[in-house]
């Protein structure tokens, strides 16, 4: 469209004066030479650094998992023998020897535990080798006493021989083989690896406490220095009054398994002694179920007697002796532990059932010197009561309700009328 004579003048009139012309936007929202602005090369280059630092990080993260777990458990231990070593050092003993000797004591104790408990195992499985010929008998006596069969053993042994479930098993336990001597591999590594840095820091505890603290101010130096003790008086607390209770069970379980002749009763009470008090909410069930089935063995009301013992201690270890020991140690809920060795699991697995207990009671003494508390008023609600003549119960609630329903009369109403209506 051609511009006519209007438009063109328009166009070319001049702004009038004193006003500034507008200012016309660049072409295409570039700058004044029609380039993008010199900042957007830069912020693209950030993004990208800031995305592959992230991306970087997180793949370092994911493939340090296991270290990290496994300092945070060297950590723990070493908080738990913290109190051993320094009561050595305090006594004339180098830092570093103090803890090699607690190490080397408590790898003993252990590495025993492990051989009495594997000697026992083994013993009993090759018991019930041996005599599994007798229990199929038996067995199968009875299946063709009960169904009138004609069952022999022979006959199923051939066919377990001639199956292919036995020979898919056998090739999948040859494979697995491998896959356990990896995993056994691997776990000998870990357990090297939590034992040297536990090592480290229980030997250089001091050192550790210097390092750190030579990065704050003094103020804050304090704080740390309070929060590493309070945590290592919880920890080794938590060790402490857990021996000990593992002890007096230990020496229970093993008085009545003495009593009913069960073979192999010092090992077992060591079994039911730390597995219960070390293994969290489940770990009185798998203390109790190993006695009870060699008590089988010996006699089926054995482990009936097992059974109602290790159920009667439990109560007189929650209600009695866990809180007289743990009151000046860790003294936490049963619901609160309960929950943090869920929280524990959901978190790490079983190093977090592991280090639960002692890490909420670390954060419980945190929270008991850091928060201020008041006293509680004297008021009957706390305790779960109403105060005299506020509110009413359930029983005169239902009785008010049923007086003011449409039709009911009260009591005496119908006196009152007939009187009326006589005068």
């Amino acid at each position: 469209m051609a511009p006519t004579d209007e438009t063109g003048q328009a166009a070319q009139q001049p702004p009038a004066s004193g006003t500034t012309p507008p200012v016309r936007p660049p072409v295409g929202g570039a700058g004044a030479n029609g380039r993008m602005p010199r900042w957007l090369p830069r912020a693209m280059v950030l993004a990208l650094a800031l995305v592959a630092v992230f991306q970087l990080g997180s793949w370092a993260f994911h493939q340090l998992t296991g270290l990290l777990i496994n300092i945070l458990i060297a950590f723990f231990l070493a908080l738990a023998i913290e109190p051993a070593v320094s009561w050595m050092a305090t006594r004339g003993m180098r830092r570093g020897f103090a803890a090699f000797v607690v190490f080397i004591g408590v790898m003993v104790v252990s590495a025993g535990f492990v051989t009495l408990l594997g000697s026992v195992l083994a013993d009993q499985i090759i018991k019930l080798i041996e005599g599994f010929p007798q229990y199929l008998d038996s067995v199968i006596n009875w299946v063709n006493t009960h169904f009138r069969t004609d069952l022999k053993r022979v006959d199923i042994q051939e066919g377990l021989l001639r199956s292919d479930w036995l020979r898919n098993y056998v090739q999948n336990s040859a494979t697995g083989v491998l896959d356990v001597s990896a995993q056994v591999i691997g776990g000998l590594f870990q357990l090297l690896t939590v034992a040297l840095f536990s090592f480290y820091f229980a030997a250089d505890g001091p050192r550790l406490r210097r390092a750190i603290c030579s990065v704050l101010p003094p103020a804050r130096q304090a704080e740390v220095l309070r929060a590493w003790e309070i945590a290592v008086n919880k920890t080794g607390g938590y060790i402490y009054s857990r021996g000990l209770m593992a002890l007096i069970s230990g020496v229970a379980h093993f008085i009545l398994l003495q009593a009913l002749d069960v073979p192999y009763a010092p090992v077992l009470a060591v079994w039911v002694g730390l597995v219960s008090q070390f293994i969290p909410t489940i770990g009185t069930y798998l203390a109790g179920a190993l006695p009870m089935l060699i008590a089988f063995t010996v006699d089926p009301w054995y482990a009936l007697w097992v059974l109602i013992f290790v159920v009667i201690y439990q109560q007189f270890e929650n209600y009695v002796l866990q809180p007289k020991l743990t009151s000046k140690t860790v003294d936490i809920h049963p619901a609160v532990a309960f929950g943090s060795v869920i929280a524990g699991t959901a978190l790490l697995g079983a190093v977090g059932a592991l280090i639960a207990i002692p890490a909420i009671a670390t954060l419980q003494a945190f929270l008991g010197a850091y928060v201020r508390r008041y006293d509680v008023t004297d008021d009957p609600r706390v305790h779960g009561h109403h105060r005299r003549g506020e509110g009413a119960g359930l029983l005169t609630r239902a009785r008010g309700l049923w007086t003011r329903r449409p039709g009911a009369e009260r009591p005496g109403a119908g006196a009152g009328n007939s009187g009326e209506s006589s005068s």
